[in-house]
């Protein structure tokens, strides 16, 4: 089948609008010149209410994964304590780059699809009472789990001075968060999920607290020193080449997301989740995450009627839905689906369509249309509440 029919919904990278295709098809112009200076200036400030930040958000080139190891790079010591807290394979690989910097890394194991309690990260911490940073994955993407990570935050605060590092990657764009208000010092990101743009760019916000700790940080780094990128932004500018076409379709990506409101962007993956959640529970398949854990951005389901990888083929080479499998000892487990970023209710109903017809063909039992039937009426429910708030 033909790339263009694909229906991807995958949890990242994610589809991209087409006026943000458009707007990454400018002509190239000079990183150094005033263009891209004017550029810099007009998105910068534009990116803080995603992340519930008065401080800078700054701009690196690289993967999701630069991010995390730039927020720790930046803010820890060898040799110093730190928790991480580890519920699927993001969390994993927060710690794995913790000990990849010689951190004495305590690891918080939590089961994949539970989220971790806040006593449990208080009582850690408590014991380890030397700890420097306390680092959390708020959407496990490998699970679909939501950790309360503003609440973390606060309790964190409130018993000692370690800095409270958040991934973000598979929030970020879809999920509400306040750094400010939580206390939570590192917010990093990526391009390629609920923010719509192809990976490439990546985004790390720092509180005031952070910079101190990071000021007085004398452990060596160089494309990674986030020092360096908030100088630059100030001058409009990056301290290396950044993805110029990528910033383009961040301007836009900008634009769109102001045009809908980030109140309303938050409530869209609020009932995109709602309609999935409700259609396959109609459908008798076994969600993996319970209701008050689930993320916004992606739902996880492991089948015990039929095998994952047989109805991820059969999405794919059928009718073109590319969904996720599961990764280290869930492979072939579950199968995940992603409904973030450019992605709204109608293509819900479309996807519990498809995957009807692929139950039916792989014997699972079920009554035809009720998934359908129960996202629709999801998504009744979930406005009728809006509009009565």
């Amino acid at each position: 089948m033909n790339r263009e029919w694909d229906l991807l919904h995958t949890p990242g990278p994610t589809p991209v609008p087409p006026s943000v295709e458009r707007a990454m098809n400018q002509p190239m112009i000079g990183h150094r010149g005033q263009k891209c200076k004017d550029l810099l200036k007009e998105i910068a400030p534009r990116l803080k209410p995603l992340f519930g930040t008065s401080e800078d958000v700054l701009i690196l080139s690289g993967s999701g994964t630069s991010a995390l190891e730039a927020a720790v790079v930046n803010a820890t010591r060898p040799g110093d304590e730190v928790i991480v807290v580890v519920a699927g394979a993001f969390g994993d690989r927060f710690a794995k780059i913790c000990e990849t910097y010689e951190l004495k890394v305590h690891r918080i194991e939590v089961e994949w699809g539970e989220a971790v309690d806040v006593e449990r990260v208080e009582s850690t911490l408590q014991a380890f009472e030397n700890t420097k940073a306390v680092f959390l994955t708020h959407c496990e993407t490998s699970t679909g789990v939501i950790h309360p990570v503003e609440e973390i935050a606060l309790r964190v605060k409130e018993i000692s001075q370690a800095l409270v590092v958040v991934d973000g990657v598979s929030s970020i764009g879809g999920v509400e968060i306040n750094m400010d208000r939580s206390g939570i010092d590192f917010v990093v990101t990526g391009s390629q999920k609920a923010m719509m743009l192809p990976p490439g760019l990546a985004f790390a916000a720092v509180s005031k607290y952070g910079w101190e700790v990071v000021e007085q940080n004398d452990r060596p780094r160089f494309y990674l020193d986030l020092r360096s990128y908030r100088n630059r932004l100030g001058e409009g500018q990056t301290p290396f080449t950044p993805p110029l076409s990528l910033l383009f379709g961040l301007s836009e990506v900008l634009n769109l997301l102001d045009e809908e409101g980030l109140k309303n962007v938050y409530h869209r993956h609020q009932l995109m989740k709602g309609m999935t959640r409700e259609a396959f529970k109609a459908l008798n398949l076994p969600l993996l995450v319970s209701e008050e854990a689930a993320s916004a951005t992606v739902t996880s389901v492991k089948p015990n009627t039929f095998q994952a990888e047989d109805l991820r083929k059969m999405a794919r080479e059928e009718f073109g839905l590319i969904l996720a499998g599961g990764q280290k000892h869930m492979k072939g487990q579950v199968f995940r689906v992603g409904h973030m970023g450019y992605c709204r209710s109608s293509q819900v109903l479309q996807y519990i369509g498809i995957l009807e017809i692929i139950l039916k063909r792989l014997g699972h039992d079920f009554t035809s249309g009720a998934g359908v039937a129960a996202a629709q009426e999801a998504y009744l429910e979930i406005i009728k509440e809006v509009q009565e708030c």
